[in-house]
């Protein structure tokens, strides 16, 4: 378990038995058995036992508790039961409300921002990624002062603190927060600078950047891997890719492209981490084209869409970026429902059905993805020198070749291009 869960809750440790709960304010768009599933997903994500999940119906939700006072007295009860140490409820607690919520369970309480957060603690697995999940977790906590933070003394040379948890102890968390803050921000606009540099040297390649999105376990990393054969993390499991993972592919008439695997969205993703990863999603923003990977078999799957499109606005994703959805995972559906979504498929210009494990339609979703980097390509008739061999390597690594033929003129070329690429080729050597 993250260092930050460990720091905070320290008498847990991976098999804490934890209740999950669902305060049911009536979302329509969502299954609420499903909504349980994958929260209490998140907690095994992390080693928690999940020794039963709860859906508590809540009309008006309380300042002090959210919950009512005879849904707290029902959770208490079954804490005692099942023996839990742990209560994870699947919505955003304020301080208070998770102080008294603790007081009447008599056990820890998180919420579904610290979930994540610690999920991510425990999966960042590069120095970057390790760096935002850190400012993510002090910027959540910031608001949450226990006296819980003098672990960073060691980073400040080693000042300890003294006395009760009073104002001036606070205070003194407070600073060590802020100060740490500014200097993960420090380190993380060097990060920012030097990824658009690397992006930069990309663009003026320049290869198009194809970025999967989608929502966590909608089988990115599994589609990654099938179209460049690598080897990213790839398991059923919430947030089993963090940091982002670049590899070169060749498409039908593109030599080369280049396809980012990114972290996957969930539904309230904290806005701490939306600003933290601000630099690995940037990604996202200077794409190409959106390959957007949806798990079709889920339950929710268009409320996930919404959530995925959400987190895109909030980013700044342009909206006119070209975009393809995969509907993943037609391995997982029965007859009728498969039938109905490939009809569904076959009406739309930019959806492909899928299956990531199996690989089918894998081959048609690349045509697709092809078909829309190339759209504005045109068609050029271009004569070299016999002796220009790079001249005609440019054209076969950036274009589509239609035709080649000698005559007494040179090497004539009839080649598909973006207008871009074409003024490009046309300047070599000015």
């Amino acid at each position: 378990m993250s260092a930050g869960f460990e720091r905070d809750r320290g008498e847990f440790a991976r098999g804490a038995r934890t209740l999950v709960v669902l305060p049911d304010q009536g979302d329509a768009r969502r299954d609420a058995e499903a909504r349980l599933d994958e929260t209490a997903g998140l907690a095994l994500a992390i080693g928690l036992e999940v020794a039963d999940k709860i859906a508590l119906k809540v009309r008006q939700p309380r300042p002090a508790t959210l919950i009512g006072s005879g849904q707290v007295q029902q959770l208490a009860d079954r804490c005692r039961q099942e023996e839990a140490q742990l209560v994870v409820f699947d919505a955003s607690l304020t301080p208070v409300q998770q102080r008294n919520l603790e007081t009447g369970l008599d056990a820890k309480v998180i919420d579904r921002t610290g979930l994540i957060l610690e999920i991510f603690g425990e999966r960042a697995a590069t120095a970057e990624g390790r760096l935002q999940v850190e400012l993510a977790h002090l910027d959540y906590q910031a608001g949450r002062l226990v006296r819980s933070w003098t672990h960073l003394e060691r980073q400040r040379g080693g000042f300890g603190f003294l006395g009760g948890p009073g104002e001036t102890q606070i205070e003194a968390d407070r600073r060590l927060i802020r100060d740490r803050m500014a200097r993960l921000r420090r380190e993380l606009d060097q990060v920012s600078r030097t990824r658009g540099l690397h992006r930069d040297r990309r663009q003026r390649a320049p290869w198009p950047v194809i970025a999967l999105v989608g929502y966590t376990n909608a089988g990115k990393s599994s589609l990654f891997n099938r179209l460049t054969g690598a080897d990213v993390m790839a398991e059923n499991l919430l947030f089993a890719t963090l940091d982002p993972t670049l590899r070169q592919i060749s498409l039908p008439g593109i030599d080369k492209a280049i396809l980012s695997d990114t972290v996957g969205f969930v539904s309230d993703l904290p806005t701490q981490l939306v600003a933290a990863f601000k630099a690995t999603l940037e990604e996202v923003v200077s794409a190409d084209l959106l390959l957007h990977v949806r798990d079709i078999a889920h339950p929710d799957s268009e409320a996930q869409r919404a959530d995925v499109e959400q987190v895109l606005d909030e980013i700044g994703v342009a909206s006119e970026t070209p975009r393809v959805e995969a509907w993943n995972k037609l391995d997982l559906l029965d007859t009728e429902r498969r039938a109905d979504l490939l009809d569904q498929a076959a009406r739309r210009e930019d959806v492909l059905p899928i299956s990531a494990l199996t690989g089918e339609g894998v081959a048609d979703l690349v045509e697709q993805v092809a078909a829309k980097l190339t759209a504005g390509h045109r068609r050029y008739h271009v004569v070299l020198d016999p002796a220009d061999g790079a001249g005609a390597a440019w054209l076969h690594a950036h274009g589509e070749v239609l035709e080649q033929r000698a005559d007494e003129e040179g090497v004539s070329y009839e080649v598909r291009l973006a207008p871009a690429d074409y003024e490009r080729f046309m300047r070599r050597g000015a």
